[in-house]
C-alpha cells in the first residue's frame, strides 16, 4: 500500500496520545520503582489473592518487561521478573492490578466475561482485516461482486477489534480501582505509596484509551478511503 498522508492526518490524535501515555508510564514506573515497599510484587499479589479466598490462583514469573497479566483459563497470575522480585511501589501496584483481574474472574465481573468471550473475534486481527479491505477494494473496483463482501468483512474485522477494546476499558479501569482500594485496605501502601501506585496505574490506563482511539480512527480512515467501492457500479 503506497504512502498516504491522509492516514497520518486521521491517526495523529491517537499517535500523540499514545506517545504521551507511554512517556507517562515510563516516568511514573521509574519513579515508583524507587519507592520501597515491605513486600515484593509476588508477595503482595499472594497476600491479596489469599485475603480474597483465591488460594487456587497460582503466581508465576514470566519473561519480558511489563509483561504482567492474568490468565483466566489456567487461573495463573504471571508477573515479569522485575515486578515479581522487587519490593517497590511500582511492583506492588502492578501486581495488585493483575490480582484485581483474578478477583474479577472469581466474582463473575460481567465486562470481563464479555471480554473473554470476545477474544476469538479480537484475534481476527487488524492485519487480517487490512488485507481483506485492500483485496476487497481492488476486486470491487474491478467490478468483482465478491470484492464488496471482502471489503465488508474487513470493516467488520476492525469493528470487532474496536468492540473488544471498548469492553476492555472498564475491565482495566476496574482492576486498577480494585488494586488501589485493596492496597490501602490491607495496609500494603501508605499515603505516599498510594500516590505512586495511582500514578503508575492511571498512566497505564491511558495506553488502553489511546489504543482504542487508534483502532477507531483507523476504521474511520479505511471507511473514508475505501468505502466508496461499496457504491461502485457493477455494470461495465
Amino acid at each position: 500500500m503506497p504512502f498516504d498522508p491522509v492516514y497520518f492526518v486521521f491517526l495523529a490524535p491517537a499517535m500523540l496520545l499514545m506517545m504521551w501515555a507511554q512517556w507517562r508510564v515510563k516516568s511514573a514506573y521509574a519513579s515508583a520503582m524507587q519507592i520501597p515497599s515491605h513486600l515484593s510484587g509476588a508477595a503482595a499479589a499472594r497476600y491479596i489473592l489469599d485475603q480474597g479466598g483465591l488460594h487456587d490462583v497460582a503466581i508465576e514469573e514470566t519473561h519480558g518487561h511489563l509483561s504482567d497479566h492474568y490468565d483466566p483459563r489456567d487461573k495463573v497470575l504471571r508477573l515479569s521478573s522485575e515486578v515479581y522480585h522487587t519490593p517497590s511501589m511500582a511492583a506492588v501496584g502492578i501486581a495488585a492490578h493483575e490480582a484485581g483481574h483474578a478477583l474479577q474472574d472469581a466474582h463473575g465481573y460481567l465486562p470481563l466475561v464479555i471480554r473473554n468471550a470476545a477474544v476469538p473475534a479480537a484475534t481476527f486481527g487488524s492485519a487480517t482485516a487490512m488485507i481483506l479491505i485492500i483485496v476487497g477494494f481492488v476486486l470491487a473496483m474491478a467490478h468483482v461482486i465478491f470484492g464488496k463482501v471482502l471489503l465488508l468483512l474487513g470493516f467488520a474485522g476492525f469493528g470487532m477489534l474496536l468492540i473488544f477494546q471498548l469492553v476492555n476499558l472498564p475491565v482495566e479501569f476496574d482492576a486498577s480501582n480494585r488494586a488501589k482500594a485493596i492496597l490501602a485496605e490491607l495496609n500494603i501502601v501508605d499515603q505516599n505509596g498510594a500516590v505512586a501506585v495511582r500514578d503508575v496505574l492511571n498512566a497505564a490506563g491511558w495506553t488502553y484509551v489511546a489504543a482504542t482511539l487508534q483502532t477507531f480512527l483507523t476504521l474511520l480512515y479505511y471507511v473514508f478511503r475505501f468505502g466508496s467501492a461499496l457504491n461502485s457500479n457493477d455494470d461495465r
